[in-house]
C-alpha cells in the first residue's frame, strides 16, 4: 500500500507513465478514503494499493514525508530502456538511470521510490543511459 496525496497525479504516474492498470476503485464516504488497486497488465495477482485519505472537515489534508521510510516498490520490466523512455516522455525524472542495463529508480508524485529491474539478463549498455547522471535522491 502506498499513501497518495493527489489521485489524478498518482494515476498519471502509475498508469500513464509506469503502465499499470486500474483493477478496482473503492470510495468509502463513511471512512473518508479512496482505495485504488493497480497491477501490471497480465499480472493481476501482484497488486499495489493506492490509498487516498480525504481532507478533514476543515479541508486539511494529511502530509507524508520520507518516501523511502518503508523501503521502495520494485517492478520487473521487459525492456528497462523503453520503460525509462516512456516515463521520461510522461515528464518523470529518472533519478538513477539504467546505466548498467539492469536497474533504474524514479519517484512517484508523492516521492515514493520506485525501482525498475530488467527481466532476465541486463541489456547491453546504451546511450543516453550509460552516461546519464543521477538526479536527486533515489
Amino acid at each position: 500500500m502506498v499513501r497518495v496525496t493527489d489521485i489524478d497525479a498518482s494515476l498519471h504516474f502509475y498508469c500513464d507513465a509506469l503502465g499499470l492498470q486500474v483493477l478496482s476503485r473503492r470510495d468509502n464516504e463513511a471512512g473518508r478514503f479512496t482505495l485504488i488497486f493497480l497491477a501490471a497488465p497480465g499480472d493481476e495477482k501482484a497488486q499495489i494499493e493506492l490509498t487516498y485519505n480525504w481532507p478533514d472537515a476543515d479541508g486539511k489534508s494529511e502530509t507524508y514525508t520520507g518516501g523511502r521510510n518503508f523501503g521502495h516498490v520494485a517492478y520487473a520490466v521487459p525492456d528497462i530502456y523503453a520503460a525509462c523512455q516512456r516515463l521520461m516522455d510522461h515528464g518523470v525524472t529518472i533519478s538513477r538511470p539504467p546505466r548498467d542495463g539492469r536497474m533504474a529508480f524514479v519517484r512517484s508524485p508523492d516521492q515514493i521510490s520506485i525501482e525498475l529491474l530488467q527481466i532476465g539478463d541486463p541489456l547491453p549498455k546504451a546511450e543516453p543511459w550509460a552516461s546519464m547522471p543521477n538526479v536527486g535522491a533515489w
